[in-house]
């Protein structure tokens, strides 16, 4: 890069690098928060040879000289930032005082510089910061998306280990996440979001931003990475209970659903650490029932549906209730409304409703229903035993 000579003049007092180097360097300290929290050993050797390093870029693009070598060096140095995790907008300020300084000390010198030369140096000065800062900033990107991507892998095989039961101290200081005595175990369902049907968009793009979405709520929310095993469907999330009461995770899961844009449903097993694998089982055991059961979003808990959960575990007694639904199979109608108005609580209104029907049609197909399979719905024993076989018959069913 070749910076017109006509400008070289005004910017001769920044070739005294040592003077200059130690005025930056003072004034960071002084002013730039990031670096007043610095150790001295780090002020007295990267900082101040970063800002040799600009100051020798600086001279280099006004004399027209390549400045290549010296760049790579600044591109490395961004690059043991981003590891460290200082942040991206400390660094791009420092630039801008550090330029800001440079021009204060060319104002200083020579008050009466001509319009011209202020233009052409200004000039200069954009080119120098544009120069600087998408080098570093640049490099800064590359190296966060390597060291993200580790860190990601080495959450997703803690947390993979975690949910096999298996051995974890040595994972946890690879990437430096303790291991809580006890977790909330959580089962996510997540829904299409409505794009993801649209032709005329790339569905898997819309399922990715969805998920993206998701994932960063829980970031946070909890201050950091979250142990969960995602996808764009769903997954499970583990949560130290220190971190959340169980009570406060049924806001979190409509703040969820809310940033996907979409349904979410949801179950809760409290575990200790131990106990994760056996838990993340039957939270998902019991999530596959509130989706077999048509339950609305929300977080469910084992309480809210054990005695659903235990009908629809395989036995005699499972298949004997099945059994009260057969003569339904050749009335599919039937089974459907007996099943919207069992979801619908009973109410004809609102089964009516959800099947476009009359309330008399739902009165009549009732009556038909007490007919054929001999059990009146309109009874409580018998809406507990048409219940009860509607969802012992949603698994033998395999819907």
């Amino acid at each position: 890069m070749t910076i017109p000579l006509d400008s070289a003049s005004m910017w001769q007092p920044l070739r005294d690098m040592r003077t200059l180097t130690g005025q930056l360097v003072g004034h960071f300290v002084d002013n730039v928060a990031a670096c007043a929290t610095l150790p001295g050993d780090e002020i007295s050797g990267d900082i101040t040879t970063v800002i040799r390093t600009c100051l020798e870029i600086v001279s280099g693009v006004v004399d027209g000289d390549d400045v290549s070598e010296k760049m790579h060096r600044l591109a490395a140095a961004a690059a043991g930032w981003a590891h460290e995790g200082v942040p991206i907008d400390a660094i791009l300020h420092a630039f801008y005082e550090g330029l800001r300084l440079s021009l204060d000390l060319e104002r200083d010198r020579d008050a009466a510089l001509d319009p011209d030369t202020l233009i052409d140096g200004f000039r200069t000065a954009m080119a120098i910061s544009d120069l600087l800062c998408t080098t570093v900033a640049r490099a800064y990107i590359l190296e966060h998306r390597v060291v993200s991507g580790q860190h990601h892998t080495a959450v997703h095989t803690l947390t993979s280990a975690l949910l096999a039961g298996q051995p974890t101290a040595t994972m946890s200081r690879e990437c430096g996440i303790a291991i809580a005595g006890a977790y909330q175990v959580v089962a996510l369902s997540i829904r299409e979001h409505p794009d993801e049907r649209d032709k005329r968009l790339n569905a898997g793009v819309v399922a990715r931003r969805k998920l993206r979405r998701v994932q960063s709520v829980l970031a946070q929310r909890f201050g950091g990475p979250v142990l969960a095993l995602l996808s764009v469907d769903g997954g499970t999330v583990l949560i130290p209970t220190e971190l959340a009461a169980e009570e406060a995770l049924d806001a979190l899961i409509a703040e969820l659903s809310q940033s996907a844009r979409t349904e979410i449903m949801a179950t809760l097993i409290s575990a200790q650490t131990s106990e994760i694998p056996d838990a993340a089982k039957r939270a998902h055991e019991l999530l596959d029932v509130v989706e077999r059961l048509n339950c609305a979003p929300g977080l469910y808990r084992f309480n809210d549906l054990a005695l659903e959960y235990q009908l629809t575990r395989p036995g005699p007694g499972r298949a004997r209730l099945g059994e009260i639904l057969a003569p339904l199979d050749d009335h599919p109608d039937l089974y459907e409304t007996l099943r919207v108005y069992v979801a619908n609580n009973m109410n004809r209104r609102h089964t009516a409703r959800a099947l476009h029907i009359h309330t008399n049609t739902v009165d009549y197909r009732m009556r038909r229903i007490t007919h054929l399979t001999g059990i009146d719905p309109s009874h409580s024993s018998g809406l507990w035993q048409l219940r009860s076989a509607l969802i012992a018959r949603s698994y033998d069913r395999g819907v």
